[in-house]
């Protein structure tokens, strides 16, 4: 579990092909802290460390994980979120994060607006996939709120330190991003869909 507020952005050191997984190894601050089979939060993904030396980590990422997210589009050099998990005796600043990316949705636009910036995200509806209004989402691993919430779009408004902090500076139209419903609204949507016999 996550909260979907990000640690530090860490560095893509290498890409490895194995069959149809990819390994994905991170230089990050941390390093010296991780685990053999601890859960880390990358660009949203829940993955479990495999290796580790004394200045990156590996993870593994299957087929179903790239198909759902954008992680098999990077390249050494880039940039990710990076998130541990959440501590039983710690805040949750966020929001309920699993780390279940349930798809990718495409940024349309990058606005500035007098210190702060607005993002807009288009996706195509699947499942039990939606936006509420002043709702949470997981973006890139990012718990935002919801603005102008449509049928197949969204904003978010983004303060300075989180625009300059993660992966959110490199946004331009076209890229990219992994999103994670909030768990609430698509049990809710689920269970509506049962009741008026949609399922």
């Amino acid at each position: 579990m996550f909260s979907g507020i990000v640690e530090e952005t860490g560095k893509v050191v290498s890409i490895e092909k194995d069959k149809e997984n990819v390994d994905i190894t991170i230089a990050c601050s941390f390093v010296n802290e991780l685990a053999i089979d601890q859960s880390i939060s990358h660009n949203g993904v829940c993955l479990t460390v495999v290796r580790k030396t004394d200045n990156d980590y590996t993870v593994t990422a299957v087929k179903e994980t790239l198909v759902k997210s954008s992680l098999g589009q990077l390249s050494p050099g880039d940039v990710v979120n990076l998130e541990r998990s959440v501590k039983a005796d710690g805040r949750l600043d966020g929001h309920m994060v699993q780390g279940h990316v349930d798809q990718t949705a495409t940024v349309t636009g990058v606005e500035e607006a007098d210190g702060s910036w607005y993002l807009t995200f288009k996706y195509e509806p699947k499942g039990d996939n939606v936006t509420v209004e002043k709702g949470s989402v997981s973006i890139d691993g990012v718990s935002m709120t919801v603005v102008n919430s449509r049928e197949r779009t969204f904003q978010v408004a983004v303060i300075p330190y989180t625009y300059e902090h993660t992966v959110f500076h490199t946004y331009k139209e076209g890229s990219i991003v992994n999103i994670e419903f909030d768990i609430i609204g698509k049990y809710i949507t689920r269970i509506v869909k049962q009741v008026l016999g949609k399922e």
